[in-house]
């Protein structure tokens, strides 16, 4: 389990950093000046290094032009790690980068010639150290990423380094585990980065039940009561998404099989099909199934069974009701009744005209949904195959002589 130093902690709730600590000048032992000293010389020539590859002295590069020379001066503040040890820095890179450091830095000093310390607690050594690199350089290594990115993202959050935070938040992104994902998300909720929020929680939501199981999750428990609450909050509305989804598309796919009935009801009363069509259409030579087959011959069953039963009129067949709805259907949508083949079709338009007021709304809704989806299914077809049914329906051919060839109800 990641834990802040409570100095830290209390920097990324409140969004400012650490306060600048001013000491007056004491007399330094000689080892702490060799330490100084060899501080000063290290950072100053791996950032050298860095920025120029080919650099052979110790002196660091102004990587942002702003001394207007070509070496920077000495450094003039030091930035106190939670190991007691100092790192040498340049107040003039902190500050273009950082504009909390730069606050820090322009801060009154309580004596002129007392020393400028930054103190970073609540982090490892190398962590600050890696930071402290981005900022004179603007580059992280992917070791230093892998080890210290949690601690990166906190510090980048508190001290308002945006490009840095969005590496950090990239980073950690790709590096979500199933045991560190409580931590993270407990971090990306503190230093308010949305994306990672989202991913985090993401992942605990398909992965609840072993997520449950981790010491991250325990910790949450006893610590964090409200964000637990977040969590099956966010679980519980990606099942509802869910549901609608799933619902949603059974719905569109009843819309769509009832928008293809339609189609092949009008293609069994203007041209037949293979075994029933149009009673004044003399028969001619086998015509094979249309390309909406397997709906077109459930159609033709049902037209077969309601032609020759007793009980479609007293609406004591089920199966009849349902050719009865399908007829009414087809004549909500139809927008030449007095020329369409389809039996009926006028007649239902003139009933539904007289009931106009008492028509019943969930009636028109449907209506409504069928003609969307057959809108939508013909424009996702692709264009080759739309010219192709239209060339079908253009066809000519008859049905066969062995099929029904009256359709009179």
């Amino acid at each position: 389990m990641f834990q802040f130093h409570s100095h830290l902690s209390f920097s990324i709730k409140s969004g400012r950093p650490s306060n600048l600590f001013i000491h007056p000048h004491t007399n330094k032992a000689a080892d702490s000046q060799k330490a100084d000293s060899f501080f000063t010389h290290s950072l100053s020539l791996s950032l050298s290094m860095e920025a120029n590859p080919t650099a052979t002295s110790g002196t660091s590069v102004d990587l942002y032009g702003l001394s207007g020379t070509k070496y920077l001066p000495e450094p003039d503040v030091d930035i106190l790690t939670c190991d007691a040890i100092r790192i040498p820095v340049h107040s003039c890179i902190l500050a273009s980068v950082s504009p909390v450091l730069e606050n820090i830095i322009d801060r009154p000093r309580k004596h002129r010639s007392s020393e400028r310390v930054i103190p970073i607690l609540g982090v490892p050594y190398d962590a600050v150290l890696a930071f402290v690199r981005f900022l004179y350089s603007s580059r992280c290594t992917e070791e230093n990423m892998e080890k210290y990115g949690i601690h990166l993202l906190a510090l980048s959050h508190v001290y308002l380094v945006p490009q840095l935070k969005n590496r950090c938040t990239k980073e950690l992104g790709q590096r979500l585990t199933i045991e560190n994902v409580v931590d993270v998300l407990q971090l990306a909720k503190m230093c308010d980065a949305a994306d990672l929020y989202l991913k985090c929680m993401k992942l605990v939501a398909n992965h609840f039940k072993v997520v449950e199981t981790t010491e991250g999750w325990k910790f949450l428990q006893a610590h964090d009561p409200w964000l637990e609450l977040h969590i099956m909050q966010f679980i519980d509305e990606i099942e509802s998404r869910k549901k609608r989804t799933r619902r949603h598309r059974e719905e569109q796919r009843l819309y769509l099989q009832l928008s293809e009935a339609m189609e092949c009801l009008e293609h069994i009363c203007k041209e037949g099909c293979t075994s029933v069509g149009p009673y004044d259409m003399e028969p001619g030579h086998k015509r094979g199934p249309c390309s909406k087959f397997s709906t077109c011959q459930g159609l033709q069953m049902l037209i077969q069974h309601f032609a020759t039963c007793k009980r479609r009129v007293n609406g004591g067949c089920l199966r009849c009701k349902r050719m009865w709805q399908l007829l009414k259907l087809h004549s909500s949508m139809c927008e030449e009744p007095d020329s369409c083949r389809v039996p009926l079709c006028r007649q239902f338009k003139l009933k539904m005209q007289q009931e106009k007021k008492t028509d019943d709304a969930r009636w028109k809704l449907l209506v409504k949904k069928v003609m969307s989806a057959k809108t939508l299914s013909s424009l996702s077809l692709p264009k080759r195959k739309r010219e192709e049914e239209l060339g079908e329906g253009r066809s000519t051919s008859t049905i066969t002589a062995h099929g029904i060839r009256s359709f009179r109800l």
